[in-house]
């Protein structure tokens, strides 16, 4: 540590020299600033929000990349208008040294100015990009980042630090299908992975244990029982998150914590074979003891690490937050419970013979039932054929069997998408107003104009969507549809670069995403929107609340953190250092690459100039 740190002192000993010999100008004030870098800074706020660029690194080779050549070459219009690389280490921040602040924080590269920048520019992917230098030798094996100086006429007019926000491909909303009733297909935050699935029945209950216990009074799990015993589901999976309260040991808090959530998992076990799937969490309950003592004489322990926290967490302190402290002893369990299936152990084909013998009988109930046991068995293995061996009369009573069967297709294949449409609107002659039909063609036609597989008139289509009330549809799933429909709008205006339109389209969304529930997955994949195109503030109001629950999906937490943690004032708040120990707690390595470099999946370790983030840290990363 102390050979690299010196090797970077040297570097930058002969910085003053290197920016002599590159003649760069740095202002000594605003004032002077403002004076020399009226056109670039005009040029920055006139620059539309949708542009982005960076320093891309192949080997030890350095590229400047942008997504816009136009902007570009205005920008660079005198021969001393130009981009220089400052060279930022790591190993600056490294804890237990003190961080110097300067305004250049590394070793800066040789300027490239106008002329070579427009002659080299080059396209590359959707993109473009130029040769702005090499890293040196010292260096190459270091964690580094790079940041921009940006100059206009040989002037510092703007120093860029580059930072990489986590980003996850968004989807509309999920409207669902109509079956029976909606189904869904559920999507896992971080993963390609995609099930399609009926909305199962959730339960959730909060189980209280006494210090030092693990435990739980028959009065206090009653209720679960008695909900199990009154339904006619099975338990799909137990998702059990046991925390403890802050004070005392960790190793004898984490103990507790797997204690408690075995006995539960075993209690609940009994209901039933095979065995559920169960998950575990646990951990300390840091995020409601900071927000239960933000009130109290005790409020300046927020300001504690949590080793200095539980040191004082004894004696008459321990005692008199006890009554905040029992209630931080406890599991969250979260049942998932998947409807009992009579016909679960029939084979496809005997399932095929019963439901063609129930049509045949008119028993169309039974009939309905056996169609959802053989459609759930095809989820993992699709048969045309089996659909064409179930002989259902193209009449109107049958209608909701017909539309199951067509249905299945786009749920297994989304490509079936103009398929399903052409066959739902041959069953729609059966029955012009049936409100499964017309909802189930208007999330079809969704795929096919995002595709553009079909021409689709965009007016004609949102008047589609507003008329499904006429139909019986419920208000909450037109405003869904409606902010899907500016969802599909404010991309295709992007593409067209139409960035009034496209911004209209997304005010649209803003104002209008709360008047329905949203899951998890559409939590995530609205506010991903919203940051792409460059609504940062509301992605932030968006997650805001649900970061501060200790019910928090960990992505859901973690993607709240990248959008935030480069807002020094929120980074210095209680209530920030309140949703990093919930990080830490659910997470502690991804909170920890936070500060990997931004071109190694981290956000940027410069992050580490900031001292309260750096002090959290260093506190819990620094191993």
């Amino acid at each position: 540590m102390r050979k690299k740190l010196a090797i970077l002192a040297l570097l930058i000993g002969n910085l003053v020299l290197a920016q002599s010999q590159y003649g760069i100008v740095i202002p000594t004030n605003n004032n002077e600033r403002n004076a020399k870098c009226q056109y670039f800074s005009q040029m920055f706020r006139q620059k539309p929000k949708e542009i982005r660029f960076g320093i891309k690194r192949e080997g030890n080779t350095l590229f400047f990349e942008i997504s816009d050549k136009q902007w570009f070459t205005k920008l660079f219009k005198q021969s001393g208008d130009g981009i220089a690389v400052d060279i930022v280490p790591k190993t600056r921040y490294a804890c237990g040294e003190e961080i110097i602040p300067q305004q250049i924080k590394g070793l800066v590269l040789q300027p490239v100015y106008a002329k070579e920048l427009r002659r080299n520019l080059k396209p590359f992917n959707t993109n473009f990009r130029v040769y702005v230098g090499k890293v040196p030798e010292p260096l190459a094996k270091d964690d580094l980042e790079f940041n921009i100086l940006f100059l206009n006429n040989k002037v510092l007019c703007k120093y860029y630090s580059i930072y990489n926000l986590e980003s996850y491909p968004w989807e509309l909303l999920d409207m669902g299908v109509y079956l029976d009733s909606l189904a869904y297909k559920t999507k896992a935050i971080t993963t390609s992975k995609e099930a399609f699935v009926k909305k199962y029945k959730t339960l959730q209950f909060t189980i209280p244990f006494k210090k030092n216990k693990a435990t739980y009074l028959p009065e206090d799990i009653k209720p679960l029982y008695d909900s199990l015993r009154l339904t006619d589901f099975t338990i799909k999976k137990i998702d059990i998150k046991a925390y403890a309260s802050v004070e005392g040991s960790l190793e004898r808090n984490k103990e507790l914590q797997e204690q408690r959530a075995k006995s539960i998992a075993t209690a609940l076990q009994t209901f039933q074979q095979p065995q559920i799937v169960t998950q575990i969490s646990s951990s300390e309950n840091w995020v409601e003891f900071l927000n239960d003592i933000k009130n109290t004489n005790y409020a300046d322990l927020a300001v504690l690490s949590k080793k200095e926290v539980k040191r004082k967490l004894v004696g008459a302190t321990a005692a008199e937050l006890e009554p905040y402290l029992k209630k931080h002893r406890k599991a969250v369990v979260i049942l998932e419970l998947d409807k009992i299936d009579k016909y679960k152990n029939m084979t496809v084909t005997k399932l095929v013979t019963l439901f063609n013998e129930r049509i045949a009988k008119d028993k169309l109930e039974e009939a309905a039932a056996i169609q959802n046991a053989i459609l759930e068995k095809m989820k993992s293995n699709f048969s045309p054929e089996t659909l064409l061996a179930m002989e259902i009369p193209r009449q109107k009573k049958y209608l909701t069997l017909l539309t199951k069967n067509s249905v299945i297709k786009y749920l297994v294949n989304i490509s079936q998408a103009l398929i399903v449409t052409s066959e739902l609107q041959q069953l729609q002659k059966l029955d012009p107003k049936n409100q499964r039909i017309q909802y189930n063609l208007a999330v079809l036609k969704f795929i096919i104009w995002r595709s553009n597989a079909q021409p689709v008139n965009e007016e004609t289509f949102k008047k589609e969507i507003i008329n499904l009330k006429k139909y019986g549809i419920a208000k909450p799933l037109i405003d869904r549809m409606l902010v899907n429909f500016y969802i599909v709008k404010a991309e295709k205006e992007m593409r067209k670069r139409n960035y009034k339109a496209k911004d209209t389209a997304v005010k649209y969304i803003v104002n209008n995403y709360h008047k329905f529930p949203l899951s998890n997955y559409d939590y995530l994949s609205l506010a991903q929107f919203l940051t792409y195109y460059a609504n940062m503030e509301e992605a932030v109001s968006l997650l805001d609340k649900k970061a501060r629950s200790i019910t928090i999906d960990e992505d859901l937490l973690f993607y709240y953190i990248n959008l935030t943690i480069i807002n020094k004032k929120l980074t210095a708040s209680s209530e920030y250092r309140t949703i990093m120990l919930n990080a830490i707690t659910k997470n502690k390595d991804r909170f920890c690459k936070l500060f990997n470099p931004s071109l190694e999946g981290g956000v940027t370790f410069q992050l580490l100039e900031d001292a309260y983030l750096r002090k959290t840290y260093c506190e819990n990363c620094a191993e």
